[in-house]
């Protein structure tokens, strides 16, 4: 806490730049910022404190999701309380929530790229959308998403589809149910799916679709910031896409993925996300896991990456440029 306001800033230093470089920067915010009328809390259900909305924005996040199994935890008034929130911040992009009235479909166009973004979560852990707003949040329903995304198709150049999707600490390979509905997307021309949680990472994918391209599917992405134990879930990474237009030619290049550690001290103090690349064999020594674990390293870290199907950034992708 800084000046009596909950300072987030170090958590996303080591990380900042990377997101910084890039022309646009997804992050699933799993939890809501209802504000402190709500009480401050953690596991099960959570409301996190308001200024972590503003170093999200300041970090350089453009396109923030809030469909997922949280997003109800603080009722209605919690999620209404987090979009006036995002109101209030420019240059963000919410998708997955929405005051009544609004459209689920959010189309964005950079560098003469037009963008189109959808998302949907699999549950709210039980608790109930509004009768008065049913749409506050996506839920994964066939018949709605198959008119959603039909009716975005044609109106950008990539669509791309946010899910909340399969079992929890499945690794590597994702359940049934998300190579169904990964199928259900590349049948209705999506351009790329990016999942999230399981809490842990799974493998990445591309799927044949009706007009001859190609799905390219990331089924989880893993933990990006969280406190959660063991040594699967402190590794998570950031999804890296380029999206090319040329004349009429569409198509997506150099994707991968750059590893990222979330790292704690004892006593779940010091949280920070580094890149794996600049993770190091002295600071797994003082992690949280090393109490439970002694066998976290960094080849165990370079034994998942190895599984995912994909390119894994070892250095900085845009010190190329």
């Amino acid at each position: 806490m800084k000046d009596g306001v909950y300072d987030f800033t170090p958590i996303y230093s080591e990380v900042k730049s990377l997101v910084q470089k890039a022309d646009l920067a997804f992050i699933n915010q799993e939890t809501v910022m209802g504000g402190e009328k709500f009480g401050y809390s953690g596991y099960p259900t959570f409301n996190t404190p308001q200024s972590l909305a503003k170093i999200l924005a300041d970090t350089g996040f453009d396109i923030v999701n809030h469909a997922n199994n949280h997003a109800m935890d603080m009722g209605e008034a919690g999620m209404l309380a987090t979009l006036d929130l995002w109101d209030t911040i420019p240059g963000i992009t919410v998708i997955g929530a929405r005051k009544a009235g609004e459209e689920k479909q959010k189309i964005i166009t950079k560098n003469n790229i037009t963008l189109g973004f959808l998302s949907y979560a699999h549950s709210l852990n039980g608790f109930p959308l509004p009768r008065n707003n049913p749409d506050l949040v996506s839920l994964n329903r066939r018949a709605a998403m198959a008119e959603e995304i039909d009716a975005l198709r044609p109106l950008c150049d990539f669509l791309i589809v946010s899910m909340h999707w399969g079992d929890e600490y499945r690794l590597v390979d994702p359940g049934p149910d998300q190579i169904r509905d990964a199928r259900f997307l590349a049948e209705h021309n999506v351009d790329l799916v990016i999942g999230h949680h399981p809490h842990v990472l799974q493998r990445v994918e591309t799927l044949p679709r009706p007009d001859g391209k190609e799905t390219l599917c990331f089924y989880s992405l893993g933990n990006f910031v969280s406190n959660q134990r063991g040594k699967e879930r402190i590794l998570g990474a950031m999804m890296l896409v380029t999206f090319i237009k040329e004349d009429d030619e569409l198509s997506i290049s150099d994707s991968g993925l750059i590893p990222v550690v979330c790292h704690f001290d004892r006593y779940f103090s010091n949280t920070q996300v580094f890149p794996l690349y600049s993770y190091d064999e002295e600071l797994i020594k003082k992690h949280q896991c090393m109490t439970i674990d002694s066998t976290l390293s960094i080849g165990f870290f370079n034994s998942v990456m190895n599984r995912l199907n994909t390119k894994v950034f070892t250095h900085d992708p845009f010190s190329e440029e």
